[in-house]
């Protein structure tokens, strides 16, 4: 798959619990060409937030499935605790495979970064040469990488799993060390980054 799309749920405060196992019964057995990747639950970060990231066969199956959730009542379930919701829709950086179902985390960073208005090209070059390196056996894998289609652009997402927050800090802190990381060239693409950690919701695919 190359289509994505997240979905950030903002709600009220103190009711995530009530809220995810109506989620999970509402993304249970989704129609053919869409798959629940993953559903987290904010950390570090603005709190009360759930974010599902969702693959699309398809443009048109996106869009059915976008449709359906505007017109339904409660497309989710958990209309009555939601704040705010946002979709945003993204395609998979062209060289890199999203990393199986399955434990990785349980600690997942999701970092957004906003581009210059010519950045995207260059970052996804640098990404190219840079990614094998500090996603070796040395350092940590990250989940997949994503460029924004849909409201602010160009910005571009990437998941980063990590066993432990210690973790993430030493090898962050190492691959920059050692030069494989960041990539060549990307600051003077970046505009403003923001970066939150979630935990993965019982039933997400990656845990």
């Amino acid at each position: 798959m190359e289509l994505y799309e997240l979905i950030t749920f903002t709600l009220r405060v103190r009711t995530p619990a009530q809220a995810l196992p109506r989620l999970q019964q509402a993304l249970n057995d989704p129609p053919d060409g869409i798959r629940l990747m993953g559903c987290w639950l904010s950390e570090i970060g603005q709190q009360n937030r759930i974010v599902v990231l969702r693959g699309f066969a398809d443009t048109k199956i996106r869009q059915q499935e976008r449709e359906r959730c505007l017109l339904a009542n409660d497309a989710f379930g958990i209309g009555e605790f939601v704040l705010s919701q946002q979709i945003e829709d993204y395609r998979l950086f062209p060289f890199l495979e999203p990393l199986p179902p399955g434990a990785h985390g349980p600690f997942y960073e999701l970092r957004e970064y906003d581009l210059v208005p010519s950045g995207l090209a260059p970052t996804l070059a640098g990404w190219r040469k840079a990614v094998g390196p500090r996603t070796g056996d040395a350092y940590s894998s990250v989940y997949a990488a994503f460029y924004a289609t849909s409201g602010k652009l160009p910005r571009y997402l990437h998941i980063w799993p990590y066993s432990s927050l210690e973790q993430r800090l030493q090898v962050r802190t190492q691959a920059v060390s050692d030069g494989v990381w960041p990539p060549v060239n990307s600051a003077p693409q970046l505009q403003e980054m923001q970066s939150s950690v979630y935990l993965p919701a019982a039933f997400s695919p990656l845990h």
